[in-house]
């Protein structure tokens, strides 16, 4: 589906001038109404030790019931769930850790802790053993997608549903604001690297990642960009966050094995896609139809933090796709 974007290097000129980013507009995605009405939920937030390692997740919904694995992104943390796991937890126990260098979890030193995708991949398998979940839906976003689909090829047996909000698994779906990236990906050099601390700005977190194709920018949660940049800038993590750019390169020489897993698992594949998305384009969620021909997929007039102004749609979709792909207890 064809959408204006500005670049990232323009939208970085415009913010030093003081102007606001461009907000593409579309139709509204083809989400059904929303129906849910306000739940409440009781939410721990707990730490699980992980070989030594701190892991914080947030918590909620009875353990009996089916289990879901929320595996949140760049640049926040489990808190982008803070308003869709009540919406799940009366029928779901819902689990939302924070990943290695993200959130409450430890950030531990980059000399003692690889940060790579597959070491961050190792760990959070390691944290669904110490938690108990034998068998999950997963949801990803962003970063949160090659961890999960990582998960998904080391244990396939225990993936019950796969849901995508921007969570990408094709080169299609990669916008043309990568290439800073990308270019660092084929030359790793300092010239290249320092340009990337643009994306770890606070101004550059509030306006490109939260702001830019957000329909009603007043639905955006101040305190969420506020604490994502908090927690970036806490000693030595602009440089995890660096590395971490770096190994991205890992993900995108993993997708024909992600395709090739959708393909011969055919795991319940749904795709909720803010289609206003920069980075991750929505080629990328249309492209689970090629792999998988019954991924459902639905567009909505959002951006990259859709759960932010679109949490009640989701959660719909969510609700209504479980009940109809997971086995009944």
């Amino acid at each position: 589906m064809p959408h204006s974007r500005r670049t990232f290097s323009s939208f970085l000129v415009a913010l030093s001038l003081g102007g606001q980013a461009a907000t593409p507009t579309a139709s509204a995605g083809t989400a059904p109404k929303t129906n849910l009405a306000s739940k409440t939920a009781v939410v721990h937030h707990r730490f699980a030790d992980v070989d030594g390692q701190k892991i914080f997740y947030r918590e909620a919904g009875s353990r009996s019931a089916p289990h879901i694995l929320l595996l949140h992104g760049f640049p926040t943390s489990s808190h982008m769930y803070r308003n869709l796991i009540p919406l799940l937890a009366d029928r779901y126990h819902v689990i939302a850790p924070d990943l290695p260098g993200f959130g409450f979890s430890d950030a531990p030193d980059r000399k003692q802790y690889a940060y790579t995708f597959d070491n961050i991949a190792k760990t959070m398998g390691k944290f669904t053993e110490v938690v108990g979940l034998t068998s999950y839906a997963v949801q990803v976003f962003d970063y949160g997608a090659p961890i999960g689909l990582r998960l998904a090829l080391a244990n396939p047996e225990r993936i019950t549903a796969l849901i995508s909000q921007n969570g990408n698994a094709y080169e299609e779906g990669l916008g043309t604001d990568w290439n800073p990236i990308q270019t660092y990906w084929k030359e790793p050099t300092a010239a290249n690297r320092e340009p990337l601390r643009d994306f770890l700005k606070p101004g550059t977190i509030k306006n490109y990642q939260y702001l830019n194709g957000a329909a009603d920018k007043t639905r955006v949660a101040p305190e969420a960009y506020t604490l994502d940049s908090a927690l970036l800038a806490r000693p030595g993590n602009e440089e995890i966050q660096l590395d971490l750019f770096l190994d991205y390169a890992s993900n995108v020489a993993l997708y024909p094995q992600f395709q090739a897993y959708f393909r011969a698992k055919r795991p319940p594949t749904l795709a909720v896609w803010g289609q206003h998305d920069p980075l991750f384009i929505p080629a990328g969620a249309q492209a689970f139809k090629r792999d998988n021909p019954a991924a459902e997929v639905h567009m909505l007039d959002a951006g990259h933090f859709a759960l932010e102004t679109h949490v009640q749609e989701v959660a719909v979709l969510i609700r209504e796709f479980l009940a109809r792909k997971l086995p009944k207890k």
